[in-house]
């Protein structure tokens, strides 16, 4: 099926291309979502009419995205969930999550422009790409905790593995003190316990 492109479609062409594509992602991507219309010759002609303004339009919409990208590239958001003691989630990051922290930290970003392939599954931070315009995007880092607090130390530069290691090491090292006092306090017992001298004695020859 050909299809005439309204806008730049990776992979695909750029704005004006006639291109051949497969008809069930032409029904159910490009032209539900006016990327593209069938390459018929009234069609063709009435882009050719629509061009200049279609460009326009497109380079407006890019300096948009352009000044978002600079604002939201390299931002960080956290995200807190339920995980195992190995980091992996009790369910799910999805592109719907990640659109949400950055709304509500104050950045326009609709779930469909985030590209996650895969849904994220372990704590940790993870960088998401986020496809601002056809031409422009923007990379951040979902920061998947289960508290503020784990998420700071993330943020710092430690894995979910070394601090889990840091607090297995502070905990053996609580009861290895522990058993050092129990051992100190035992040992004091048996000083006292120990008889005295007589000192009617005599000492040996």
């Amino acid at each position: 099926m050909q299809v005439i492109l309204l806008e730049r479609v990776a992979k695909l062409g750029q704005m004006g291309d006639v291109v051949d594509v497969k008809p069930g992602f032409a029904r159910n991507f490009l032209l539900p979502q006016a990327k593209a219309k069938v390459a018929s010759e009234a069609n063709l002609a009435a882009f050719e009419a629509q061009k200049a303004q279609l460009e326009a339009r497109n380079l407006e919409t890019k300096a948009e995205a352009e000044a978002l990208a600079e604002k939201l590239d390299g931002q960080q958001f956290i995200v807190i969930r339920s995980a195992s003691d190995a980091g992996s989630l009790y369910g799910s990051v999805t592109p719907r999550d990640a659109a949400e922290a950055a709304t509500e930290a104050g950045f326009s970003v609709d779930k469909k422009q985030v590209a996650l392939i895969d849904p994220i599954k372990d704590l940790g931070l993870h960088t998401v790409v986020v496809k601002l315009h056809p031409e422009v995007e923007a990379q951040i880092k979902m920061n998947v905790a289960r508290s503020e607090e784990e998420a700071e130390l993330q943020a710092s530069g430690k894995s979910i593995q070394e601090l889990a290691a840091e607090e297995e090491a502070a905990a053996e090292f609580e009861i290895s003190e522990l058993f050092d006092d129990i051992g100190a306090a035992a040992s004091d017992d048996d000083e006292g316990d120990a008889p005295a001298a007589s000192s009617d004695e005599e000492p040996a020859a």
